[in-house]
């Protein structure tokens, strides 16, 4: 019996925990990496997948005002975004994938996930390995959040450097974020690969019940991210950055178009604005509220019937506000009809429970 058949089996039970060697259990490495069942009549919304796999660190680094870990689990199938008929395509586990390899990459003085262009390159005795993670992809998972990452398959057990090359930030940035993370990060975090790691990670089968719930996987532990993975980085973040109700400005208040959490803020901090009105718009995931970087969304302000306004916002990084879209406006006066609508859905790759959402937008519109 390969995985998916145990877990398959087992579900109905309850939520069973597979702590160990799979090998022990008469498992081979090509059935253990078999994907576990993907939910049938998935919801066009986040939804609770079959299972949860534990996830671990193999350490971090730091270059100026970066940091980044290097994290590992199960190779998987995942989602993604590219211009075919539904929007996404599915990669499914190669039988030579050896680990699902990700990255995420900070910026340490505000903590805060940094949505760049990254390379990844895998070293072994100082020569480069091939093992398909240059371009590493952009992603969303309910147990990790934003990071980047991809199914990789190395040629043995050993030890390897994976050299990291991130940035510079392309965003807007303003605030604390305001001259600075200009220049790229080069990164390197030494790692040991044996193939026991992998087999002894924990994993879980929800109970099937609850398969497709609205809902999502709670966010992993990292831990305190000291000794040696971390030194003073401390725990990676995940993109939970800031809280909705922490961010200052008057909020228009939050709708879910898409099943993405939209909440818009207006605000005439001078940082922004020169005696206008900045409006600032903040989609997250439900649930664990991940920003969903890599998105294309515009703004239409009506005045009196009439389109005053109408221009697309910019994916800017704020030292209060976080990860967000923006626009300056000339002030916003009552009755102003303000419309968000989203152009183009979240350009990142999606683990199971996020491939069916963030695809199909409704307008939104608030009333001043």
């Amino acid at each position: 019996m390969n995985r998916r058949g145990f877990l398959r089996g087992t579900a109905t039970i309850g939520t069973v925990g597979i702590a160990g060697c799979l090998e022990g259990l008469g498992f081979e490495e090509e059935s253990a990496w078999a994907n576990p069942p993907l939910v049938e009549n998935r919801p066009d919304a986040v939804y609770l997948p079959s299972s949860r796999e534990e996830m671990r660190t193999y350490g971090m680094a730091a270059d100026g005002d970066y940091g980044v870990a290097l994290s590992y689990t199960f190779p998987h199938r995942f989602w993604t975004v590219e211009a075919t008929s539904d929007g996404k395509q599915r990669v499914e586990v190669e039988t030579d994938d050896t680990l699902h390899l990700m990255t995420t990459l900070w910026d340490r003085e505000t903590k805060t996930v940094l949505p760049v262009d990254m390379r990844v390159e895998l070293l072994q005795d100082g020569s480069p390995v091939d093992a398909g993670i240059s371009s590493p992809w952009p992603m969303l998972s309910q147990r990790m959040g934003f990071h980047y990452g991809d199914n990789v398959g190395l040629p043995g057990e050993g030890e390897y450097t994976a050299r990291i090359r991130a940035g510079p930030v392309t965003l807007e940035r303003t605030g604390a974020f305001e001259g600075r993370l200009d220049t790229a990060a080069s990164l390197e975090i030494d790692f040991e690969y044996a193939r026991s790691d992998i087999n002894e990670l924990s994993f879980e089968t929800l109970d099937e019940s609850k398969w497709g719930t609205r809902d999502a996987l709670s966010l992993m532990d990292h831990g305190d991210g000291s000794g040696s993975h971390g030194g003073d980085l401390g725990p990676p973040p995940t993109g939970q950055e800031p809280r909705i109700a922490d961010i200052p400005g008057d909020s228009l208040g939050t709708q879910r178009s898409g099943d993405a959490a939209i909440t818009t803020f207006v605000t005439d901090a001078d940082r922004f604005t020169d005696g206008g009105s900045y409006l600032a718009v903040c989609p997250r995931t439900p649930y664990n509220d991940i920003i969903l970087p890599l998105t294309a969304l515009s703004a239409t302000v009506e005045r009196d019937g009439e389109v005053v306004r109408e221009e697309g916002l910019v994916e800017t990084l704020d030292g209060e506000i976080g990860h967000h879209y923006g626009l300056e406006l000339d002030e916003l006066v009552a009755g102003d009809r303000v419309t968000i609508t989203v152009d183009s859905p979240p350009q990142v790759s999606r683990h199971d429970g996020y491939e069916t959402a963030f695809f199909e937008f409704d307008e939104i519109t608030y009333t001043i």
